[in-house]
Order: structure tokens, then C-alpha cells, then sequence
């Protein structure tokens, strides 16, 4: 039976900054499990690449407290190593007058969270955006960055393997617990002395397979994009986003400019049938049932997420979806916007007691077990500082 110290089931971001920090804390025999033959399959690989900037989350929040930092430790770690970084900024706009409370609000949230953000009047937004559209004033973030997820994830565990501490067993599907101090997988039993969670869609029902966060259940969210087609990408110099809902984890359909050069609209956040229910049947499996059930829980009794619905789910008609992009660019035109096959899953935790999602990360333990049960955004973004969270509050004995 293969046994290490520290087992981590998932080798997205989370799971391999917490063994790069762990390592740097002193472990030695550290084994990462992945069901993909390959890294970045689900959520890490398919990550839009924003560093965020600590703009959105509420002041004290796990969110609040490591974006901002996480942000700083991700670009140091990119720049040191050459890997792609665009320090383009973000504005955030408010086309509706009706928003502009609304924008002030993110404004003190984000000073309070130490974000060095500005307003603008609307020269000073063409000077950095001549084609946003916004009511008056927008919101500056000169700390949002865009990487390339799938290299960060790459050089990270390189850098792991490359130690002789780590290491990563890819294809290797857990199924829960085997015993005290075990756990049972695809490739048999795999013996730990501490174990984390960090499984992502997939982390609740690991942590319910050991009696913990029986509570929540994930929920899961489809994103899907289109991009601009080339010639005109030059609409967008770097990201441009609305004004988002505070009620809700999502931060509605917005412009990025990636590392490459090319600009992707999106993303939506349609219910899925699955947790990896990329495509139209996709992804569908036997779970299919009980996520629809959950689904109707949350809108026979969350007025909040029926609202959401009906607006998400009209951005599958593409009239609706242009009009959304066409209220923060100018010049924008129908044909500018073409298919891209890009589109990821957010796995959404919901409190079945309240049929509220959660809106911070959360983590369970119970003796040598530790389960992060929704690491949502901007959990990439914040992954460096997270994961030294995780270890101070876990693994400091």
C-alpha cells in the first residue's frame, strides 16, 4: 500500500501551493492524488487568468484577507520565473445610472480591503478605455492581472516533482475513506497521517464520505465565453467588467484581454447538470438528478438565485448576451462576437439548511483530515496566501 505523510487529493492550485508551501514549511514526503491523466482538466486549468485585486469581497473574509496578498505573491512568482503576465488593469463600469451607488459601495469595500483603487470620471476611463461605456464615473483597479493558468499549474509542480519531496499520482480517482488512516482510490489503498482535501467540484462529496459538511452540497455553475474575433480585439486593451450584483458570487459577463492577445467575453453562469458538464450532454452523469433537485430547492426558496436564473439563462439567446456586451463597449457590433470553445464550471457550495450559496471559503476538519469544501473565486488568485493560511490554521504541529 503506497503511504505518505501528507496526502492531498486534487492537484489543481490549491492543491499544489499548499505542498509548495508545505515543503518550504519542511515537509518531505508529501503525495498528491488526481483522477485526470493530466493537470488543469477542471476549474485551475480552465481559470480566466485574472489576479484579482481584493475589489468585490466583503472586508474580513478569508476572500478579502488573501487576494490582495495572493495577487502579490502570484505576479512575484510569474515575473521570477518568466512565465506570461499582462499587469493590464481592470475598470469596472457602471452603464446605468441606477449602478453608481453601487460603484461607490465597491469602492469603499475595496479601500477597506487595501486595494489601491480610484474612480475616474469619464475622460479619465477613455484615457485607459476609449471604448468603455459607463454613467459618469468607473472604478480602477491597476493591480488586476491576467496569467496563463495551465503554465502556473505546469511550473508548480515541476517545481514539486523536481524536489524529491512530492509526489503526483495522476489517474488515481478517490473513493473515501479505507480505515483509520487510509483511503481507498482506483489504484488501491493509498495510507496517509494527514490528509487535505482540496478535490474542487468534487470536495463536498469527499468530505461527505467522512461525515463532514453533511450541511452543504455543491451546486454547479456553467461559464461559458465568446471572444472578439482578431481584428478587433483592439476594442478592449485590458479587462472591462460591470458593475456585479453583491448579492451574489458571480461578477456577470465581462471583457479580458488574455496573455496571448486575445479578448474573451464571458463568462455566464448558467445552472450545469453536472460538475463536469462542459457541453450540452457532456459531462451529464447519474448525479444529474439531484443536482436538478437542489436546483428547484434553490428556487422555490431562494428569491435571490430565481432572479439570477432568469437573468443567466437568457444569455443563451445570443441577442440577449450581445446586448449585455454591447452595454460596456462602445462601436461593438453582433459580428464582432464569435464562438470560443472555452468555457469552465464553477462548483457553487449551497447551505441546504438555507438554500443560500456560500460566499466565503470554507474549510472543515476532524482530527488528522482537512476538507476545503469551496474554494470559489478568487481562490486562483489567492492560492499562495490560502494555502499559507491552510497551513498556519492545519499543519503547524
Amino acid at each position: 500500500m503506497p503511504s505518505a505523510g501528507i496526502v492531498i487529493c486534487g492537484a489543481g492550485v490549491l492543491g499544489l501551493t499548499v505542498a509548495r508551501e508545505l515543503v518550504a514549511r519542511g515537509a518531505d514526503e508529501i503525495l498528491i492524488l488526481e483522477k485526470e491523466e493530466r493537470l488543469g482538466a477542471h476549474a485551475s486549468g480552465r481559470n480566466s487568468g485574472v489576479l484579482h485585486a481584493g475589489i468585490y469581497y466583503a472586508p474580513g473574509s478569508a476572500r478579502a484577507r488573501t487576494c490582495l496578498e495572493g495577487n502579490r505573491l502570484m505576479r512575484a512568482y510569474c515575473a521570477e520565473r518568466g512565465l506570461p503576465l499582462a499587469g493590464s488593469g481592470k475598470v469596472i463600469v457602471a452603464p446605468d445610472p441606477a449602478q453608481l451607488p453601487a460603484l461607490e459601495e465597491l469602492h469603499r469595500r475595496a479601500l477597506a480591503n487595501g486595494s489601491p483603487v480610484a474612480l475616474l470620471d469619464e475622460q479619465e476611463l477613455a484615457e485607459l478605455e476609449p471604448h468603455a461605456r459607463t454613467a459618469g464615473r468607473a472604478l480602477h483597479s491597476p493591480l488586476t492581472a491576467v496569467v496563463d493558468p495551465r503554465a502556473v499549474l505546469a511550473q508548480i509542480a515541476r517545481e514539486l516533482t523536481a524536489s524529491g519531496k512530492v509526489r503526483i499520482l495522476t489517474g488515481c480517482r478517490v473513493a473515501g475513506p479505507a480505515g483509520p488512516g487510509a483511503l481507498a482510490t482506483s489504484q488501491g489503498r493509498v495510507g496517509y497521517a494527514r490528509l487535505l482535501n482540496c478535490a474542487g467540484a468534487h470536495a463536498d462529496t469527499l468530505a461527505h464520505a467522512f461525515g463532514l459538511g453533511r450541511r452543504f452540497a455543491m451546486v454547479p455553475f456553467k461559464g461559458c465565453y465568446r471572444r472578439l474575433r482578431p481584428g478587433r480585439a483592439g476594442l478592449v486593451r485590458g479587462s472591462i467588467y460591470p458593475v456585479p450584483d453583491p448579492r451574489t458570487p458571480f461578477l456577470g459577463v465581462h471583457f479580458t484581454r488574455g496573455v496571448a492577445g486575445d479578448v474573451y467575453i464571458g463568462p455566464t453562469a448558467t445552472p450545469a447538470l453536472g460538475r463536469e458538464n462542459y457541453g450540452l450532454l457532456r459531462g451529464l452523469d447519474a448525479e444529474a438528478p439531484r443536482i436538478l433537485l437542489r436546483g428547484a430547492r434553490m428556487l422555490l426558496g431562494n428569491a435571490q438565485f430565481r432572479a439570477l436564473a432568469r437573468e443567466e439563462l437568457r444569455k443563451y439567446l445570443p441577442r440577449h448576451f450581445f446586448a449585455d456586451c454591447a452595454r460596456l463597449v462602445r462601436g461593438l457590433t453582433p459580428q464582432d462576437l464569435e464562438p470560443s470553445p472555452k468555457v469552465g464550471i464553477r462548483p457553487q457550495l449551497v447551505d441546504t439548511a438555507t438554500q443560500a450559496m456560500v460566499m466565503d471559503f470554507l474549510v472543515e476538519s476532524d482530527g488528522p483530515t482537512v476538507h476545503v469544501l469551496n474554494a470559489i473565486s478568487p481562490a486562483f488568485t489567492s492560492s499562495m496566501a490560502f494555502a499559507r493560511m491552510l497551513c498556519d490554521g492545519h499543519f503547524t504541529a
